[in-house]
C-alpha cells in the first residue's frame, strides 16, 4: 500500500545518503495520512482506589438512539503540544452528541462534556474505560444521579469500546493527520467544523450511507 511506499522510499533516500528537510517528511506524512510511532500521553490510567464497574455490553443488541453512549479521551497533537478530547457518541447511530478540549488532564472538561450530553438525550448505559476520569466519584454519581447504568471495558481489551475507537481513527486520519495545529484556538475551531461535519453531512456505510445525525433522530443539513 501507499504508507508501505512511502516508508520504503524514506529508507532508501537515508540508505543513499540523500538530505531530507525534516518539514518536507513531516507534510508528506500528514498528506498520506502516516503518523510516527511513539508513546503518547496515558488516558487510561486507573485510580486503584476507584471502584471498577463490569462491562455489560459483551453480546447485547444494540437497537436504538440513546441505547447505549461510549465516552473516552484521546490526545490532540499541535505545532508545540498536545490537548485532549473528551466526545460522547452514540452508539446506535454513531452520532457525537458532546464533546470538549481542553489543554489539561482535570476532570472538569470531562464532567462539562457530559453535563451538555445529557441536555440532549439520556443514555440507558454509558460505556468508559477504566481510567480515572471515568471512576472518579465525580464522574459516577453524576450518572447515577440519572438512573444511568455505567459499562466499563475489560483492562487490555481495547475492542469493548469499538465504535468509539472508530470515531477517534476517523478524527485523526480525515482531520487532525492532515492539520499542523498553531494554537488551541485553531485546534477547537477545526476539529469543531470536522465534528459538524461528521455527524450531520458525511455518510456512513454502516448506517445505509445516512449521516450520524439523521438516524440519530436529528435530521440533516441540505446543501
Amino acid at each position: 500500500g501507499i504508507k508501505w511506499v512511502a516508508n520504503l522510499c524514506i529508507f532508501n533516500c537515508i540508505s543513499l545518503h540523500f538530505s531530507i528537510a525534516k518539514y518536507t517528511v513531516q507534510r508528506h506524512m500528514r498528506e498520506m495520512g502516516i503518523a510516527g510511532i511513539s508513546p503518547g500521553p496515558n488516558l487510561s490510567k486507573r485510580n486503584l482506589e476507584h471502584r471498577i464497574y463490569p462491562y455489560l455490553l459483551r453480546n447485547m443488541a444494540i437497537t436504538h438512539p440513546n441505547h447505549v453512549w461510549g465516552i473516552d479521551i484521546t490526545y490532540i497533537r499541535l505545532q508545540r503540544g498536545w490537548m485532549y478530547l473528551v466526545a460522547l457518541i452514540d452508539w446506535y447511530s454513531r452520532f457525537v452528541v458532546s464533546w470538549e478540549l481542553d489543554q489539561t488532564l482535570e476532570i472538569d472538561f470531562v464532567l462539562e462534556a457530559v453535563k451538555r450530553a445529557l441536555l440532549v438525550g439520556q443514555p440507558k448505559i454509558l460505556n468508559s474505560d477504566q481510567g480515572s476520569h471515568f471512576t472518579s466519584p465525580k464522574y459516577t454519581e453524576l450518572l447515577l444521579e440519572k438512573d444511568i447504568q455505567i459499562s466499563m471495558d475489560g483492562k487490555g481489551r481495547a475492542l469493548d469500546n469499538i465504535v468509539t475507537e472508530r470515531l477517534w481513527r476517523t478524527i485523526k486520519y480525515e482531520e487532525v493527520y492532515l492539520k499542523d495545529y498553531e494554537s488551541p484556538r485553531e485546534a477547537r475551531k477545526e476539529i469543531n467544523n470536522f465534528i459538524h461535519f461528521y455527524n450531520y453531512e458525511r455518510p456512513h456505510q454502516s448506517l445505509g450511507y445516512k449521516p450520524p445525525a439523521s438516524v440519530y433522530g436529528l435530521g440533516v443539513i441540505h446543501p
